[in-house]
């Protein structure tokens, strides 16, 4: 059995359907022996909970839920659990993942019903244990699996219902980051990355989509996690003529934050333009390890180096340099760019062997200023123009590029 299989209920709640939970409250406790995760529900629930390391991680698999908790919930932590974050990783999929500050072994999961009330408090006991015992942990069948086929029950919200015809409309693929149990960069005011580039995605294909001109398509429409090799294969099964991801940044030293705003364009590259962009390549990337999936050694360096250098001699390199130039240059007529608004670094989600592809961090969620700017339809309205402005350049001059 991959970890711990669980049907938890409390008398006739085993039996109800498990749609309709909803998340209420969740609490930390640790007496120095012990660390609880205790998470209030409305009704019984079954439930997988599995441990996994590089990094070390529990992971609470569960029905559909929904959760009404703090914005600021998991962000500090308790006894051995570091942090924890909690969303859809599928459909009609929840999780939690709980980090942990070094090996653990699960001591108990069970639930009990609240006094005088319907709802149901789930609580996981976790406990210290040898890293040596430990190992990969109870899920690590789970996490040696490729992370496309993780949550793979949920398919793409648009099918690849067609391949790349000579006179078809050349087909955009949008790609808002993150998203469901991975929220990506918080706030100064706690607002998820997920919800503000996701709302300019829709801004963005609802402007492609007036031109008439492109076939538009979404690697996510809703608030629901993707991991990265299920965007690369969407843009591949869809025949993608260029892919655009799009994200938000945060710093974390507070003393500087609003002080540092500004969008950048990122290309594909072996080697990082400067620190800054490896720093930035390193934390996307890390976007299946905070969903649970996956491990930081699955993949081989030299290998993934190798498929760098084949992509780097393709001449979707070429047109992606071509693109983030008209890019930059659009965005800039629109809003505040940073201080170097085009770099390189070896972002996963950029190894598009078939597309030119850009990621655009659209600016810094940790500037108070540039975080309420951000949230406002009006400038999502404008950033969705200036980058259909870009698409439009672009493939003019493709077109008149062809013989």
């Amino acid at each position: 059995m991959l970890g711990l299989m669980l049907a938890l209920g409390v008398g006739r709640a085993q039996a109800l359907p498990d749609r309709g939970v909803e998340a209420t409250a969740v609490r930390l406790f640790d007496d120095g022996k012990a660390t609880t995760f205790e998470l209030t529900i409305s009704k019984g629930l079954t439930a997988q909970v599995y441990t996994l390391a590089n990094p070390y991680r529990v992971v609470l698999d569960l029905p559909d839920m929904t959760f009404h908790l703090d914005a600021a919930a998991g962000k500090k932590g308790r006894g051995v659990i570091s942090a924890f974050r909690y969303g859809l990783f599928a459909e009609h999929k929840a999780r939690v993942v709980l980090d942990t500050t070094g090996p653990v072994r699960i001591a108990s999961a069970g639930m009990t019903r609240v006094p005088g009330s319907k709802a149901l408090k789930l609580a996981v006991v976790l406990v210290p244990m040898d890293a040596a015992a430990f190992g990969g942990g109870t899920g690590a069948t789970l996490a040696a699996a490729s992370p496309s086929d993780l949550g793979s029950d949920m398919a793409p919200p648009e099918s690849a219902d067609r391949k790349h015809k000579d006179n078809a409309k050349p087909v955009i693929v949008i790609d808002p980051g993150h998203g469901g149990i991975d929220p990506g960069a918080l706030g100064a005011n706690n607002v998820a990355e997920k919800w503000v580039v996701l709302a300019v995605a829709l801004q963005l294909k609802a402007a492609l989509a007036k031109t008439r001109r492109y076939d538009v398509r979404m690697t996510r429409t809703d608030d629901v996690f993707v991991s990265l090799d299920r965007r690369l294969k969407f843009s591949a099964e869809n025949d993608a003529d260029l892919f655009i991801s799009l994200h938000a940044d945060s710093i974390e030293e507070k003393s500087i934050a609003d002080s540092i705003r500004g969008a950048t364009i990122y290309t594909l590259s072996d080697k990082a333009s400067d620190e800054q962009a490896r720093l930035m390549a390193d934390k996307e990337n890390a976007s299946d390890l905070i969903a649970g999936v996956g491990s930081m050694n699955q993949e081989g360096g030299e290998e993934v180096k190798n498929i760098l250098i084949d992509l780097l001699k393709r001449e979707t390199s070429n047109f992606s340099a071509d693109f983030s130039h008209v890019l930059a240059k659009k965005l800039g007529q629109a809003i505040t760019m940073s201080r170097i608004p085009r770099k390189s670094a070896a972002f996963k989600v950029l190894k598009q062997t078939h597309a030119p592809s850009v990621l655009v961090e659209l600016g810094y969620m940790s500037n108070s200023a540039e975080e309420q700017e951000m949230m406002t339809g009006a400038w999502q309205y404008k950033v969705a123009e200036a980058i259909t402005s870009a698409v439009q350049s672009y493939f003019s001059k493709r077109t008149v590029a062809q013989p």
